[in-house]
């Protein structure tokens, strides 16, 4: 008998030992994919889901207050705010593009894409994956929002669902519309019944670099886990150091961005805290190659200037938001990257741009939309924790000012990408060609005259007769003129301002509207002689131009993706903290310390400094997670330390941080 127990025993102890780790049991891991989310198809029933779910993460938010639960007031919301201009716009675009907008359905094949590397990856170390997604905003399909029963009940006291079906419109109610579209299940409970044990969030929302919208994705995913009372850990890849939770301003209580500035910010640095996606080469080279894609053989590198145009933020987001430092990352990574592949591009032809925001009107004394800024209120670009700085050197143009910047350099060739997108939709196929058409051009698009009738069906091209093209067109009783020099009975181009000069600038006035002229409205002056379309006139832009092509569904997306995913779990994940402080003199100390996550525990750690790049690493302490240097009377300059981490079945991660100064002492 103890001859029996003793085979078992060994038996037990050799199947442990020799058993294939696939014959072990399995972790059940979900992965929510996090992305921007729009509509299918341009209907009034998507619009009125897509706005009411931008204001359902901010509690402060007058339509989060009066509007998302109060039946009272949703047949107001497609009458509000920027709904009609949206409308009218999307009424364009969608009809542009043939009618689907194809984000989803090319969202859905890097989701597939990035499963099929995670189960390959899986079963190398015994992991199992449940993959679902999750849309910052979704019009279409609301089990995809990631808390629709949040948009269904409404905060704790709350007595009214949002049920609406379009009762209260004109041409309500909306045909096939499910009043308990909200009262289903999103990513997170999905994955909670399937027996998760942790939950990685991955995101490309703004093509992999930190925003608030990603925040609130994941934030909203951390409420549900609450509500079910589950304890089960979640891991944003593209933030695992939690920067923009640590970082969030804590007074007033409960403080968003609608609040305007806080009372209270933590101040957190952003130095230590990277972010994975961003600093990826691999997503360099994808927008690299799209740029290639497009660029004429005929003419020489030399000749051809690049723009990164990207989105910024709402204003007061940067307390707490590095969106536009880990921007700047990934156009870095591109500008080397081109430089290496075209040896003979001149570095100050690669410049970065944002687009516009209101302005004050010095007429009126408004903070306004204006025709300056093109009519547009697209976001902030303020770096992270600065006090309204947007960045410097080449990297902060506004869209208008780098196309002339490089028209005036002589440049034959412009290729316009955006970094911040890496799946077609109406933004880039339609919003963004009409942005860059109406300052240099619709004859110097590429494809003019050979057209493109995969994109654009019936057109072959996504230009609008002018762009502004929501706005209103009567003119004091008369069709405003949107033609570029004017019109041949005298009316005047731009339109006069309609708005009232004592009122705010409405977003719907025509004199924030732009022709699509043949040859664009930089470098174009009217009273010196009017347009022609054969020919640029006076400085208009006599070269071509063109946006650079998406990843879209390239397979390396979603391998990319997989990869990230997988390291998380693996490998320790470090970042760095040394209580906030920028720099020293020459002489005191510092502390850094290490925190980690992912991989096995039982961590070891090396310590590594230097002064300049080309420098040798200084290996300068090991086997503690704190590193304190105390520098000497002769270390005034500007240094790199990196913690290089181990665990106990050998992975390792390393954090780099970088531009620490130490002052000579006065």
């Amino acid at each position: 008998m103890v001859r029996g127990k003793t085979n078992i025993i060994l038996l037990l102890a050799f199947l442990c030992i020799f058993m294939p780790a696939s014959a072990m049991a399995q972790e059940t891991i979900g992965v929510i994919f996090v992305a921007h989310g729009g509509m299918d198809k341009d209907t009034d029933q998507g619009l009125w889901d897509a706005s009411l779910q931008q204001f359902s993460y901010d509690p402060n938010h007058s339509v989060y207050k009066m509007v998302i639960w109060n039946p009272a007031n949703w047949g107001l919301v497609l009458q509000m705010g920027y709904a009609p201009r949206f409308l009218i716009k999307y009424e364009f675009s969608y009809e542009r593009i043939g009618g689907t907008d194809p984000f989803r359905q090319i969202t859905e094949e890097q989701i597939a894409t990035m499963k099929e590397n995670l189960d390959k990856l899986g079963k190398e170390h015994n992991l199992k994956f449940e993959v679902d997604c999750a849309y910052w905003m979704n019009g279409d399909d609301m089990s995809h929002y990631p808390y629709p029963r949040f948009m269904y009940n409404g905060p704790p006291g709350n007595t009214n669902k949002c049920t609406y079906c379009g009762e209260q419109e004109p041409d309500g109610p909306w045909p096939d519309c499910d009043p308990e579209r909200y009262n289903v299940d999103g990513p997170a409970e999905r994955l909670l019944k399937k027996g998760v044990s942790r939950i990685i969030m991955i995101d490309i929302t703004v093509g992999g670099v930190r925003f608030y919208k990603s925040f609130d994705v994941v934030e909203m995913t951390k409420r549900v886990l609450s509500d079910y009372g589950s304890t089960i850990p979640v891991l944003w890849v593209n933030d695992y150091s939690n920067l923009m939770e640590r970082s969030y301003p804590t007074a007033p209580s409960g403080w968003t961005s609608s609040l305007k500035a806080p009372t209270t910010d933590q101040h957190v640095l952003l130095n230590g805290s990277p972010n994975p996606i961003a600093a990826d080469p691999k997503l360099a080279d994808m927008h690299v190659d799209g740029i290639k894609a497009v660029m004429s053989d005929q003419i020489s590198e030399r000749n051809t200037g690049i723009i990164l145009f990207n989105h910024a933020l709402a204003d007061y987001c940067e307390y707490y938001d590095p969106k536009i430092n880990d921007t700047l990352i990934v156009n870095k990574n591109i500008k080397a990257k081109l430089l290496k592949h075209y040896p003979n591009m001149d570095p100050d032809n690669i410049i970065g741009a944002y687009g516009g925001i209101k302005e004050l009107n010095l007429e009126n004394n408004l903070v306004e939309l204006t025709r300056h800024m093109r009519g547009e209120t697209l976001g902030y670009a303020w770096l992270y924790e600065s006090n309204k700085q947007m960045p410097g050197d080449e990297w902060g143009y506004r869209y208008w000012d780098a196309l002339e910047y490089l028209k005036n350099r002589g440049v034959k060739q412009i290729v316009v990408g955006f970094p911040q997108i890496v799946t077609d939709s109406v933004l880039n196929l339609i919003e963004i060609n009409n942005q860059i058409g109406k300052e240099v051009g619709v004859k110097n698009w590429f494809l003019y005259g050979t057209w493109d009738y995969v994109n654009f069906p019936e057109a072959g091209h996504p230009f609008a007769d002018y762009w502004g093209n929501w706005a209103n067109t009567d003119c004091g009783g008369v069709p405003c003129c949107f033609v570029m020099g004017g019109c041949s009975d005298g009316r005047p181009y731009p339109p006069p301002r309609q708005t009232p000069i004592d009122e705010e600038m409405s977003d719907l006035d025509p004199s924030l509207a732009f022709d699509l002229s043949d040859w664009g409205n930089l470098g174009y002056d009217p009273t010196l002689g009017p347009p022609v379309p054969d020919t640029p006139v006076q400085d208009q832009y006599p070269g071509i131009w063109a946006l650079w092509a998406t990843p879209n569904n390239d397979s390396r997306m979603g391998k990319m993706l997989a990869e990230h995913v997988v390291d998380a779990i693996i490998k320790p994940m470090v970042y760095l903290t040394n209580g906030e402080v920028e720099g020293i003199q020459a002489g005191q100390s510092v502390t850094w310390e290490a925190h980690v996550s992912g991989g096995t525990p039982g961590y070891t750690y090396q310590w590594f400094i230097k002064k300049k790049k080309g420098d040798s690493w200084k290996h300068v302490g090991e086997n503690s997670p704190a590193f304190t240097w105390t520098s000497k009377t002769k270390d005034a300059g500007t240094y790199s330390v990196r913690c290089k981490v181990k665990d106990t079945k050998k992975e390792t991660g390393e954090v780099i941080w970088e531009g620490f100064t130490v002052s000579a002492q006065q």
